[in-house]
């Protein structure tokens, strides 16, 4: 995948292309990420890529000119047809599992990172195929939800993480949260871990693994169980656990 980014911050991107798993996709070449500062296509004497907005109002509003140039830059050096266009934007649509999943079918993006008080709608109207907020609240830039963004659809990517199943038990992959998870040793400080996990039984393993995700969700997140599409088996399991829950 390729990953052109817009911003007028590019170096807070190195620490995490250069880190953990992102980083070593990228020395694999299963991710490519190409940095362009907003700054450098500025025409203007000072390198100045905002200004006030026309009829007035707080803050300064990202000017067509300096885009306009960058992803004119951009897509005309394209030669694997038009990349997607993303405007990082709180009033875009909410990225979650679902979002990354389509968005990491994607050959080629190109991600602008918005600032100040927004972008000029033209950039919006002329280039931008879909905005994307990380939630419903503003931060001072783009930079941190295109990391975001970037981490959440590249590790989608077959063979950037290491174990393909494991993105697959993960919460929100199903549409429901994950289940508990422990490790040696067996007990700590008087906690010990559920004697299903060491039985070897692994049908009764699954199931555990199965009910306690329904109880994580029930628990946590019940609204994803209104739009989770449950089989009669996690249906019966499901009861099980309010009955649980209700006699506790």
């Amino acid at each position: 995948m390729k990953i052109d980014v817009l911003t007028l911050f590019p170096d807070m991107f190195i620490p995490m292309l250069s880190s953990s798993i992102i980083g070593r996709a990228v020395e694999k070449g299963l991710l490519k990420v190409n940095l362009y500062n907003i700054r450098d296509f500025a025409k203007n004497k000072h390198k100045q890529v905002d200004d006030y907005p026309y009829g007035g109002g707080h803050g300064m509003i990202l000017a067509p000119q300096p885009l306009f140039d960058a992803l004119y830059h951009v897509l005309g050096s394209c030669q694997d047809g038009k990349p997607k266009v993303i405007l990082m934007s709180p009033q875009g649509k909410v990225l979650n599992q679902e979002l990354a999943k389509q968005l990491a079918q994607e050959q080629h993006m190109v991600i602008i990172c918005g600032h100040y008080e927004g972008v000029d709608q033209r950039v919006i109207d002329k280039f931008v195929d879909l905005e994307v907020s990380i939630g419903d609240y503003v931060l001072t830039g783009g930079e941190l939800p295109a990391m975001v963004f970037i981490d959440c659809v590249a590790r989608l990517i077959p063979g950037v993480v290491g174990n393909p199943e494991s993105t697959q038990d993960e919460s929100f992959a199903r549409g429901l949260l994950e289940y508990p998870q422990y490790t040696r040793p067996y007990n700590y400080e008087g906690y010990t871990v559920p004697d299903v996990l060491l039985s070897g039984n692994h049908q009764e393993i699954s199931r555990w693994r199965l009910k306690e995700s329904l109880r994580n969700t029930l628990k946590k997140r019940p609204d994803l169980l209104e739009k989770a599409e449950l089989s009669p088996y996690e249906i019966e399991l499901l009861k099980e656990v309010k009955q649980e829950m209700e006699g506790s």
